[in-house]
C-alpha cells in the first residue's frame, strides 16, 4: 500500500520539513478460528459481541522510494500472549456493538 513518510508526528501535522517521502507498507495477517464461540457484554466500556478466538500472527515491512532499505517484522511473525502467558487476552474476530449501538 502507498503511503507517504512524514519522518515524524510534527511533519505530520504541521507539514513543512523534511517533505514526505513516498514509501510502501504491506501487512500480513492470518487468523485460524478454532475456539468456541464467546458471548462478552461490557457495560463498563459499552460493548458487546460474539467472538471467535484463534491464533493469529502479523507480519510487516515498510521502505520508502529510492531507498534500499526495507523494515520488517520479527520473521516469525507477532502475535499476542495468551491469558495464561500474562498477556491482554487470546487473539479473536467476531461481530460488535458499542456507542449508540450498545443496549
Amino acid at each position: 500500500m502507498p503511503v507517504p513518510d512524514y519522518h515524524d508526528f510534527f511533519s505530520a501535522v504541521l507539514g513543512g520539513s523534511p517533505a514526505p517521502v513516498p514509501s510502501h507498507v504491506s501487512f500480513e495477517v492470518r487468523w485460524s478460528g478454532s475456539g468456541a464461540r464467546q458471548k462478552i457484554r461490557d457495560e463498563t466500556f459499552g460493548f458487546t459481541g460474539h467472538y471467535v478466538p484463534g491464533a493469529t500472527t502479523i507480519r510487516f515491512t515498510a521502505s520508502n522510494a529510492g531507498s534500499r532499505v526495507i523494515y520488517r517484522s520479527d520473521p516469525g511473525g507477532q502475535y499476542n500472549p495468551t491469558v495464561d502467558q500474562g498477556g491482554a487476552g487470546s487473539p479473536a474476530v467476531g461481530l460488535e456493538r458499542n456507542g449508540i449501538f450498545f443496549r
